[in-house]
């Protein structure tokens, strides 16, 4: 089956279950999806009913796409993501965006917990993505392009909008909360990098580490989707501090930074709603 027919069946299902029209789509990472529980009136569908979606299968992902207002704006919000290390293609790890894409979402936030490569950052910073590192292997385009989808080379020079890059400061200006800007760097996983992987990390001139965000970001730039990237920096990547990794820090770290988180994302939207209006 197509990508085009597999997202044609899932739209028809979520189409059969909401009545609004979402503008802005939410990807919430490891952690983080405490902002879907701020959603008004919301609509709730399990990964595993949809048509054409995977499962998560990571502890702080729960696994369900969550429809309704928040801060002013019609979103959808996946309350938990897919990973290439859990053994799917980036076809089907990006099969979300398409969907959204499908629904009439023009605007994605992506959010996700990171490793700090920055000598300057400190865990429990936020980082807006001004730009990204594809260090995966692989490209969730390639394969035969549908034009309708998108154009076969599309341009990625501007993958992250400066106008959304500047309300997400601005917001946290008003908020009086520390805000980083950098470049995330996406890794395979499931192991974390290496020491001397965090060096050449650093050296190719990555801010943040991860294993996530990057294909999401592509098929939505491909969709011609507005996209605005925030990493939770959960810890400081392999040999900056003298201890081990474990996904329980990364868990620890984005439970204490979520108040922030929420402040600054909830601020975010107000902002962009008020200029969409």
């Amino acid at each position: 089956m197509s990508i085009q027919q597999q997202t044609k069946e899932a739209v028809q299902y979520i189409q059969s279950n909401i009545s609004t029209v979402p503008s802005t789509g939410l990807v919430l990472g490891s952690g983080l999806g405490v902002l879907a529980d701020e959603i008004k009136n919301p609509v709730v569908l399990k990964y595993e009913d949809i048509p054409g979606f995977p499962v998560s299968t990571v502890e702080g992902h729960a696994g369900q796409l969550v429809f309704g207002e928040l801060e002013g704006m019609q979103v959808a919000a996946m309350q938990g993501r897919f990973h290439y290390y859990e053994g799917y293609s980036l076809q089907e790890v990006t099969f979300p965006i398409r969907v959204m894409n499908a629904l009439g979402v023009k605007r994605l936030l992506v959010t996700n917990a990171a490793g700090g490569v920055n000598h300057d950052f400190e865990p429990g910073d936020l980082m807006i993505i001004d730009d990204h590192i594809n260090w995966l292997g692989a490209n969730p385009l390639i394969g035969e392009n549908d034009a309708e989808l998108g154009p076969r080379f599309p341009d990625m020079s501007s993958a992250y909008s400066k106008g959304l890059a500047k309300i997400a400061d601005e917001a946290a200006l008003s908020l009086n909360i520390r805000i980083q800007r950098g470049t995330y760097m996406a890794n395979t996983g499931p192991a974390y990098e290496t020491p001397a992987e965090v060096r050449m990390a650093r050296v190719l001139g990555a801010d943040a580490v991860g294993m996530s965000t990057v294909p999401e970001v592509i098929v939505a730039v491909h969709g011609g989707m507005e996209v605005l990237g925030i990493s939770c920096i959960s810890n400081l990547a392999a040999g900056m501090l003298d201890q081990p990794l474990s996904h329980d820090e990364v868990m620890d770290t984005t439970s204490k930074v979520q108040e922030d988180f929420l402040k600054l994302m909830k601020e975010t939207l107000r902002r962009i709603a008020q200029e969409d209006a």
